[in-house]
């Protein structure tokens, strides 16, 4: 290891490898042993942070590859929990009129709130492309209507709703569309 200070006063003027301090060649260094030293010296602290450098993209890199694995690890959960919503969704729009005040009703209605909120709360947004241009980055054709009083390529009804996080799709919306 080079020392940075100056072995006297009469160093501390003198630019770094320019030539060896008076007290190197008392000491029986050479001019040559003491370049070399130099040379050593600057190399080990390039390689040093190079290395410190390395380090700190691949520390990015990992946290990176954490944060995706974590929100791909969510966008799965969430999309397991598409259906269950479905099911709720369904079965509260078939509930007949005379059990509309019945309790057990009311608790079931109260539970799909629950898991409404719970993916609001995940950022998870609900896509209802009626009356929109088909786009099949969003939605899924499953059939088209050829009577239909829109143009063609127009969304005319939205058989399950489709999902969204952010701008990606966890589940298309599944559609009919206008010929």
């Amino acid at each position: 290891m080079v020392n940075k200070r100056p072995a006297n006063d009469a160093d501390a003027g003198a630019p770094d490898g320019v030539a060896a301090p008076p007290a190197a060649e008392a000491n029986g260094i050479t001019q040559e042993a003491f370049d070399e030293l130099q040379a050593r010296a600057s190399a080990n602290l390039d390689g040093w942070q190079r290395a410190r450098a390395e380090f700190a993209n691949y520390k990015k890199r990992v946290e990176g590859q954490l944060r995706d694995s974590y929100q791909n690890a969510a966008a799965d959960v969430l999309t397991s929990v598409l259906p269950i919503l479905d099911d709720f969704d369904r079965a509260i729009a078939n509930i007949p009129p005379e059990l509309a005040d019945n309790n057990w009703v009311t608790g079931t209605s109260m539970i799909q709130r629950k898991l409404v909120k719970l993916l609001d709360d995940y950022g998870v947004t609900p896509v209802d492309p009626t009356g929109q241009p088909f786009d099949p980055t969003r939605d899924e054709a499953i059939g088209v209507d050829d009577d239909s009083e829109h143009p063609s390529g127009i969304v005319t009804t939205t058989l399950a709703r489709g999902y969204k996080v952010g701008e990606r799709t966890l589940r298309p919306a599944m559609v009919r569309v206008a010929r």
